[in-house]
């Protein structure tokens, strides 16, 4: 152990950590292993944390605060140890104690499994809303399923994807705190009967399958907050164990069954539902969360409040994080009117009243759709319920919309037996917001124009937003450091001060310092990437980054093309002056998305045969970094040199990753798509790298899918040509040529005709000659440098505060707790 002089608040830290040792595992702290340390560790922030939230309870309880309550099937906490005690403002303490009994507390960290609760963007915003939330001392609540096994644990073998799965509370984990004495039950299926009884109907069940909702609650601080909220988590259990009868008749398989069938409801985020299993599977799970959250919600309201039910939205709002939780909205109708005895006139009052939407994408995943027979096996009660909301809604739009049958069958809740989650949303949510301007514009005169028109005023435009917490204070603490040295910690608290670091971008020694601190982040990239791929890349070159889930619009096909493009340059012109390059991709694919598991295959192939050709002397390297999640993204935005923001324009709502990248001195190129036109805004055209079409350029060619155009464009761009050909010909992979066959066909030929739907090749021109334009710049290192600090310092606005504050302003109405 290192000797290290600790002050008496250290000391105290130290016994704690070395008693918990002790007394959880039996061991003096030479015999413990790192794991029981980090244990340790987490448990002594967490009591820290548990004497705080009981004050915090005690206060919210007292000032009779109004809750929100965060409905989201995703939570993408990432890794808490080093975020909470941040938080706690306690990172230098733990520091200097670690240091003491002889670890670090980065590596100590590195043993925390990141929580399998989320896949993408649309978790980890959840969970950088609910840090600003706490921060900003507003009570509210996140609510989840507790996956047993998360998404899945991605493995890449011979190129291809391969989906294994991911355990990531095989060691327990040690920020929840289980409520067995909460437990609610949540039923499928069976017949429903209705009964006349004491002057009104009254529903009840047969032969329904009911599963238990047990709940894990995580406690969660703010930075410098007063109080602690909660990530509240719904883990599924039967309520039988075993059947003891099949057992003894040594059916031992059978004797599990049922207990199994019931638990798989939160056992996976997103089960494949290219099947009939898996989608029923789907829709259990968003009842099974809705169900059980409303339930609890209703029973916390009743036990302060008695059964004064006009209260309810004066007392809670209930935010559904795009379509995934739209069934709270008959849920509570069915709960009010059948468990509470209200009327139809009056639940609907105070539904109306509860619930706002967050749509998250126009892409057909947020339009989610449910087969009619599916909704009414599984559900029959809620179904009851849902007919009865769409033939209002019919007589609501026959008045509004007369003699339109065509209209009334889009915007219906069930059509085409089919049930739509999004029309529930929007004939029912008191506010429904877009998440960028670009997007908000987009659902308002068009995806959701008509429903619109009829009340503008529910329709809200607030930009997404991502904590600095985790985003450059926990996982860039030198820069942190360095930007406060020069600004104060002000900003820290006050997102609109980091502005006040724009005079220092000019600065030779501030850029000195910043490139430093940029080239050692590229340099600890370096070497994970060695340790994890086998590949040696140069830390001296561009580090250009894509990082976000695989998908078409996404466009990390038109990044590779470009990719093998320069490489087909060097090997035609060796004397080609190439500033070096290493391209870095990170994401996942969708178990059942074919198309974009063949793109991480193309992307392999091409960084295979690249890597390892020795004609281009190591000038290009191209990674992809597997199993991508939270704690490989805070490596990957402090050392970035480009942010690879490259949606087809129109198609992303928002992107949150652009922002990381922004704030820690990546410069982007991107597209006019989601928030990156309000990054353009914030950091001016001569900083930000824009390119493509535009979101209206690519409606109109959308419209006419014009097939003459992506032949002109084939015949005229030889350099497209002959990456185009490389698909097919046999120099990628002799041994199978035709296995990006799919690849090529869709772009030139298209599904059903339609070539390019995501322009990749309209855009592809365009894209090549801004990539060369930034690798010109990059040698111009104070010209580099100064645009990339006023990324850092115009990235203020994008702060998840920010967007919390206006959510708050126009949407829920929360008070702080004083």
């Amino acid at each position: 152990m290192e000797s290290v002089k600790l002050t008496p608040r250290e000391e105290a830290l130290k016994q704690e950590i070395v008693g918990k040792v002790s007394r959880y595992f039996g061991k003096v702290m030479e015999d413990a292993t790192p794991k029981m340390v980090y244990t340790a560790c987490a448990l002594a922030a967490r009591d820290q944390i548990m004497t705080k939230w009981a004050v915090s309870h005690k206060e919210v309880k007292e000032e009779n605060s109004k809750k929100l309550y965060y409905l989201s099937f995703e939570f993408l906490m990432g890794r808490l140890l080093t975020t909470n005690i941040l938080n706690l403002m306690q990172t230098d303490e733990y520091v200097h104690v670690l240091r003491a009994l002889g670890y670090e507390l980065n590596e100590i960290a590195e043993l925390e499994n990141d929580a399998g609760l989320g896949n993408g963007g649309l978790g980890r915003l959840a969970a950088c809303f609910i840090d600003s939330l706490t921060t900003l001392d507003l009570p509210a609540y996140g609510c989840t399923i507790r996956y047993e096994y998360g998404l899945f644990k991605q493995k890449i073998v011979d190129g291809y994807q391969i989906e294994l799965p991911d355990p990531w509370l095989e060691n327990g984990n040690a920020w929840e705190i289980p409520r067995p004495e909460e437990t609610v039950e949540v039923k499928f299926g069976g017949n429903v009967y209705t009964d006349w009884y004491d002057g009104r109907f009254s529903f009840r069940y047969e032969n329904s399958h009911t599963v238990l909702a047990m709940p894990y609650d995580v406690p969660l601080v703010g930075y410098d907050s007063k109080i602690v909220n909660k990530l509240r988590l719904w883990s599924a259990k039967s309520p039988d164990f075993m059947n003891m009868n099949e057992f003894n008749r040594g059916n031992y398989v059978r004797a599990v069954e049922e207990k199994q069938l019931a638990e798989v409801i939160s056992k996976v985020l997103y089960p494949e539902d290219n099947h009939t299993e898996g989608k029923e599977l789907r829709l259990k799970q968003q009842y099974f969360l809705v169900s059980a959250t409303l339930q609890w919600i209703l029973r916390e309201f009743e036990h302060r409040y008695g059964r004064d039910w006009h209260l309810l939205p004066e007392k809670a709002v209930i935010q559904l994080n795009d379509t995934h939780p739209t069934l709270a909205i008959p849920e509570m109708m069915r709960l009010l009117m059948d468990e509470k005895g209200l009327g139809w006139d009056e639940a609907w009052e105070l539904v109306t009243h509860l619930f706002a939407y967050t749509n998250h994408t126009v892409m057909s995943e947020a339009m989610e759709k449910w087969p009619l027979d599916m909704f009414k096996r599984v559900l029959p009660r809620v179904w009851m319920i849902v007919e009865e909301m769409n033939r209002r809604l019919l007589e609501y739009l026959n008045c509004v919309y007369p003699n339109d049958p065509a209209k009334h069958k889009y915007m219906a809740i069930v059509s085409d037996n089919q049930v739509c989650m999004a029309n529930i949303c929007l004939y029912t949510c008191f506010a429904i917001n877009g998440v960028s301007k670009l997007h908000t514009h987009i659902l308002t005169s068009d995806i959701f124009a008509d429903y619109y028109r009829l009340n503008p005023g529910r329709f809200h435009a607030i930009t997404n937003g991502i904590t600095f917490r985790r985003w450059i204070m926990d996982c860039n603490p030198e820069l942190t450091e360095l930007i406060t040295s020069k600004i104060g910690p002000g900003w820290l608290k006050d997102y609109s001060l980091l502005a006040d670091l724009k005079p220092y971008a000019a600065d030779a020694e501030f850029q000195k310092k910043f490139d430093a601190i940029k080239k050692k982040n590229k340099v600890h990239l370096a070497e994970y990437i060695k340790e994890h791929n086998g590949i040696d890349v140069d830390p001296e070159s561009i580090f250009d980054v894509q990082s976000k889930r695989l998908h078409e619009y996404k466009r990390q096909l038109l990044n590779i093309l470009h990719i093998l493009a320069e490489y087909n340059r060097l090997l035609e012109d060796p004397k080609y002056d190439y500033v070096p390059k290493t391209y870095i991709f990170a994401a996942k694919a969708a178990p059942g998305y074919a198309r974009a598991k063949l793109i991480i295959k193309l992307i392999n192939t091409v960084a295979d045969k690249i890597n390892n050709d020795s004609r281009i002397g190591g000038k290009i390297k191209v990674v992809f970094i597997e199993n991508y999640g939270v704690s490989i993204a805070e490596k990957l935005v402090v050392a970035a040199d480009i942010s690879e923001q490259i949606s087809t324009a129109g198609k992303e709502a928002s992107g949150t990753g652009n922002m990381k990248f922004m704030l820690n001195g990546a410069l982007t190129i991107g597209t006019l798509d989601g928030a990156n036109v309000e990054m353009l805004e914030q950091v001016g055209e001569e900083n930000i790298f824009i390119f493509g079409l535009k979101a209206e350029e690519v409606e109109t060619r959308m419209r006419y899918h014009n097939q003459d155009e992506v032949k002109k464009i084939y015949t005229t761009n030889h350099t497209l040509r002959k990456v185009l050909d490389q698909l097919i010909d046999g120099s990628l992979c002799p041994e199978n040529t035709q296995i990006f066959r799919d690849l090529y066909q869709t772009l030139l030929f298209g599904d059903y005709g339609y070539p390019d739907v995501y322009m990749v090749l309209r855009d592809f021109e365009a894209y090549c000659a801004t990539q060369e334009e930034l690798s010109r710049l990059y040698l111009d290192r104070k010209k580099w440098l100064e645009k990339a600090i006023m990324n850092t310092a115009c990235a203020g606005f994008f702060s998840s505060d920010r967007t919390i504050m206006e959510y708050n302003d126009q949407i829920w109405h929360l008070t702080p707790i004083e």
